[in-house]
């Protein structure tokens, strides 16, 4: 599955292992990560695609900004994930 701009993920390596994050940026190999509170969207994280699990398409609005390249905020990244979370984690047992 092809992971774009506004996917959450989850990244499977490195000390930030098990984080749910919002794709802000694509490369070839590499996608450019933030959450909004260690990865801030003014300094992104670069990692390896094959470092992350696909989790969902964003469809709340601060996924529509960030496909759009409307200005977002640190604050809605943070808010967007822990929505996410308490959602999945009445779903599915946790993120």
């Amino acid at each position: 599955m092809e992971i774009d701009v506004a996917d959450i993920v989850e990244s499977e390596n490195g000390r930030d292992q098990g984080k749910a994050f919002f794709v802000v940026g694509t490369e070839e190999s590499y996608v450019h990560i933030a959450d909004g509170k260690s990865r801030k969207l003014e300094f992104p994280k670069r990692k390896k695609k094959k470092h992350v699990r696909f989790i969902k398409h964003g469809d709340c609005r601060t996924a529509e900004k960030l496909r759009s390249g409307d200005k977002v905020q640190n604050s809605e990244i943070r808010k967007a994930l822990a929505a996410f979370a308490a959602g999945a984690g009445q779903m599915q047992g946790g993120l």
